[in-house]
């Protein structure tokens, strides 16, 4: 169900441009700049484990929330957090990027998957302050504590971005369960290229969009015949396409 992000628009890219309309150019560029500053805010939130911190990407007329957690090896700045940030707030969506507590305290390694769980339990509240309906999801081990919390937080549906089906090379140790235990809707986003499961690995009637020789972060290689960002594209419109087909 992989989609190619199309309506492109010529551009007019008149050389002659007059110096007064650069200046106006410019100076919309920053009103542009602030608007985008103002609807995005901040919020930390108090958990057994310290501070977490949710980064707001709120929509003008918001119908749902879509809350993101990160990976075990890096933060809210992934490439596809920052993608759906940036394009989910004009459909509708406000976008939370959440940072668990041992990421604020500038901690290198992730602590248990329980911990995990347990920092997301008491940051579910936030998440609902804005009274409507949550999607939780996140990649890689967010993703995970995505699935292994919906049913008591009584998510909307789920969105598993990069989901670690199994560690690299080891087809054997699947986490399957984690997906297919999930009682509402799920949406896989997956790299072609992905080392902790292909697109292929996952079990039959996972719905599932595939990125184009995305890797784990959904980096694709220069020599690929799809760009990084028309690859970055595809995953936000198909995101945004599932999301539009919920009862939200």
């Amino acid at each position: 169900m992989t989609e190619k992000a199309g309506g492109d628009r010529p551009v007019n890219s008149s050389v002659n441009r007059p110096a007064d309309r650069s200046e106006e150019g410019a100076a919309a560029r920053a009103r542009t700049e602030k608007t985008r500053t103002e609807k995005t805010r901040t919020e930390t939130v108090p958990t057994p484990a310290g501070d977490a911190r949710i980064t707001w990407h709120s929509a003008r007329e918001p119908r749902a929330v879509l809350a993101l957690g990160h990976g075990a090896g890096g933060g809210i700045e992934a490439r596809d957090l920052r993608a759906l940030a940036r394009a989910l707030p004009a459909t509708g969506i406000t976008v939370a990027l959440v940072e668990q507590p041992w990421r604020v305290a500038g901690r290198k390694l992730a602590p248990a998957p329980k911990t995990l769980d347990s920092a997301w339990r008491e940051l579910w509240p936030a998440l609902r302050g804005p009274g409507l309906p949550v999607v939780a999801g996140g990649r890689s081990a967010g993703a995970r504590v995505a699935c292994r919390t919906a049913g008591e937080l009584g998510t909307a549906a789920v969105l598993a971005l990069s989901f670690p089906l199994h560690p690299p090379g080891k087809p054997e140790k699947s986490r399957a369960g984690e997906l297919t235990g999930v009682d509402v809707p799920v949406l896989v986003v997956q790299g072609a290229r992905d080392p902790f499961g292909r697109p292929g690995e996952f079990p039959e009637g996972t719905r599932l969009v595939e990125v184009p020789y995305g890797d784990h972060g959904f980096a694709v290689p220069k020599s690929a015949d799809v760009g990084q960002e028309e690859a970055l594209a595809l995953l936000t419109d198909g995101v945004a396409a599932w999301l539009d087909g919920l009862a939200l």
